[in-house]
């Protein structure tokens, strides 16, 4: 439970973060020497990692923007929002992700249920039986 809060915070911050800087496209990453990263950099990084935990198969950094995705879909996060945090340009290259949602139809049906005044996650009937 703690870590599906900690990454819902960071999801969070990170699409803040995102909106707040997208246009202006910052260095984000930097070394123990405080220079900024750049992909050779990133790529070592990523072979290390997987050499660390005794990987077979070496999945480049764009296994992480994949890894990123997916786990996004599974949370039932919107497509337009996967889209956007991914930088996607066009919504048809999200939806390669969404069949890793199966609950998201149910879950928008059970969010029709959900009383503005309690948690999203109490329906109506929940709600009306006193405590």
């Amino acid at each position: 439970m703690l870590v599906n809060a900690a990454l819902d915070i960071a999801a969070a911050r990170l699409d803040a973060v995102l909106r707040g800087v997208r246009s202006l496209r910052p260095q984000v990453l930097y070394n123990d020497e405080g220079r900024t990263v750049n992909a050779t950099m990133l790529w070592e990084w990523m072979r290390n990692a997987t050499a660390a935990a005794g990987l077979e198969k070496r999945g480049g950094l764009h296994s992480l923007r994949h890894t990123f995705c997916s786990h996004l879909a599974m949370k039932a996060v919107t497509a337009r929002t996967i889209q956007e945090l991914a930088g996607h340009t066009t919504l048809t290259v999200t939806m390669r992700y969404m069949h890793l949602s199966p609950g998201a139809k149910e879950a928008a049906i059970r969010s029709l249920d959900a009383s503005p005044t309690t948690d999203p996650g109490t329906t109506r009937a929940q709600a009306a039986v006193p405590p």
